[in-house]
């Protein structure tokens, strides 16, 4: 009996002193993430699925959008776990703009109005396709609202097409063919 006793005291001293990370190496480990200043984007995981952000730099289609997330500071805050919608547009949308309107918004003097439009397509929230429903309203990150029409199988976010929609591992991707524009 006291052999068992002393058996699960010892057991136990190991698994409590031996297993857990001391305050040292704690402290060390809080350290180099705060000290490197790197965010959620700075994870290499080769394993689990791409997130939003991966999903889009993987997109020739998608390069100026990527290239504003960037502008934006963005990009951390899209990789985090979520859930997003962003509702984005490719490159062949930011083309219809005015001349010159990528160039000027992706300045850091406009760094502000670049990501009020950003957050504009942006949902916190997983909007699969079978969720969207005609007449639905959804609040934006940067406080406006989008809504969703349906005709047939077609579905519109503002009036611009939802072209494919991809899920990723913190939300979904709605590929329009617009850039929607904050009120």
């Amino acid at each position: 009996m006291k052999k068992s006793i002393l058996l699960i005291a010892i057991g136990a001293s190991v698994a409590f002193f031996g297993c857990g990370p001391s305050e040292e190496s704690g402290s060390t480990q809080e350290s180099t993430v705060s000290e490197s200043g790197a965010g959620q984007s700075a994870v290499k995981d080769e394993t689990s699925a791409p997130n939003i952000v991966q999903v889009a730099s993987g997109s020739k289609d998608h390069s100026t959008l990527v290239a504003a997330v960037k502008a934006a500071d963005l990009v951390d805050a899209l990789s985090n776990a979520g859930p997003f919608t962003v509702f984005a547009p490719t490159n062949a949308a930011f083309d219809k703009l005015p001349a010159g309107t990528v160039e000027t918004l992706l300045k850091p003097e406009n760094k502000n109005d670049l990501k009020n439009i950003l957050e504009y397509h942006t949902y916190v929230g997983s909007l699969k396709p079978e969720y969207l429903q005609d007449g639905q309203q959804f609040g934006q990150v940067n406080g406006g609202y989008v809504k969703i029409t349906k005709k047939g199988e077609k579905i519109y976010v503002n009036g611009s097409e939802i072209l494919a929609s991809i899920p990723t591992s913190n939300g979904m991707i709605h590929v329009i063919n617009d850039v929607l524009l904050p009120k």
